[in-house]
This record gives C-alpha cells, sequence and structure tokens, in this order.
C-alpha cells in the first residue's frame, strides 16, 4: 500500500507544471468602458471574459469614477488577474473630455493597485500594432484579428470590449513585468535614497 501511495505522489510530481498568468485589460470611457480577461496557460490564450460597463445614465462624473471603481473592484476579484494593462487615454481637442477620460483611467489604476495588482500602460497605437500589424487599424480590424488569435466567435455588442481584450493581448506580447505595485511610503524611501528631500 505504501508502495502505491509513494508512486502516486512521485507521478504527481513529475507531471510537468504549465506557467498560468491572468490578464485584466481594460479601455477607460467615461460613457462606456472595456475590460478583458485572458488566461496565458503555456503556450495557449484564452479569453475568460470580457464586457463592458455601461455609464450613459450616469449625469454625474464623480458617480461614474466611483461606478468605474466599484467594477474594476468587482473584476479583480471574481478572476485574481496578475497583472493590468490599461490603455492610455489617447490626445483630443477638448481638454475636458482629456480630463475626465484621465480620471477614468486614474481610478481603474487605483482600483488595481488597491489589491496590489500591478499595471502597465500602452498607447492605443502600440495595441493596434501589437495585435493587426497596423498602428492605425481600426476598431473592427482589431475585433476580428482577436476573434483568429484567441478563437472565439461571438460578436460583442461593444467594440469598447475587444478593445481592453486587445491591451491584454498587447500586455502579453510584450512580456513586460510590471513595476507600478503599490508600496508604502517607507519603503519607497528606502528603495528611492535621495529622491524626496527635507
Amino acid at each position: 500500500m505504501a508502495l502505491y501511495i509513494f508512486q502516486y505522489i512521485w507521478e504527481m510530481n513529475s507531471v510537468p507544471s504549465v506557467k498560468s498568468k491572468i490578464i485584466l485589460g481594460l479601455d477607460p470611457g467615461t460613457q462606456v468602458m472595456g475590460y478583458g480577461v485572458i488566461e496565458q496557460r503555456g503556450p495557449k490564450l484564452l479569453v475568460l471574459q470580457m464586457g463592458v460597463i455601461h455609464l450613459e445614465k450616469e449625469k454625474d462624473h464623480f458617480i461614474k469614477l466611483k461606478r468605474i471603481h466599484e467594477r474594476v473592484l468587482q473584476v479583480i476579484g471574481e478572476y485574481l488577474p496578475d497583472e493590468v494593462a490599461i490603455e492610455a487615454p489617447f490626445y483630443a481637442k477638448n481638454v475636458q473630455s482629456m480630463l475626465k477620460l484621465g480620471r477614468a483611467q486614474g481610478v481603474a489604476v487605483a482600483a488595481a493597485l488597491s489589491r496590489d495588482v500591478p499595471v502597465m500602460e500602452y498607447l492605443p497605437k502600440k495595441v493596434k500594432q501589437s495585435v493587426t500589424g497596423n498602428g492605425n487599424a481600426s476598431k473592427e480590424q482589431v475585433a476580428a484579428m482577436l476573434q483568429k488569435l484567441l478563437n472565439f466567435t461571438e460578436t460583442p455588442s461593444f467594440l469598447d470590449a475587444t478593445d481592453a481584450l486587445a491591451v491584454a493581448v498587447c500586455h502579453h506580447f510584450q512580456g513586460k513585468i510590471p513595476v507600478s505595485k503599490s508600496t508604502s511610503w517607507k519603503s519607497f524611501l528606502s528603495e528611492n535614497p535621495g529622491r524626496v528631500k527635507g
């Protein structure tokens, strides 16, 4: 009996472990915000979830920010991502729109960091280039390429969801190790001598 137990334990330990990593991609928005969750399981990429946060009905901008924060925390709590990838706000001529978009991104980043999930940021052009090979690709082209890459057939109602998925896939392709993990002020000072004076 002991021999069989030993053999079973040896066989279980001899099975090579498949490296797994979960990435949450976010496409910030003040009307609709997209999110996509992928899992890197060995050489395979799997879609775990994608969707949008509807914010159009909220008139108060601060309530929108509250909803973004709550929903991002909810997704993080459900899928426990190892890393978060977020799209950088694009340049807009309307300063107020740019400011609101930056706030939306900041709230999403703060939600991730409050759960000690590291964050990386990517420019929209970089995301499109990584997924389609064309930095000027349309949202529809990005969605179509993702369907091929990730082998899913459903077409999302909002392309903000596939945009967020694209950010996660871009992060996977870049293979970067995020460094924006939240730390205490004391540890920041010890790791960065001379950065703060007084």
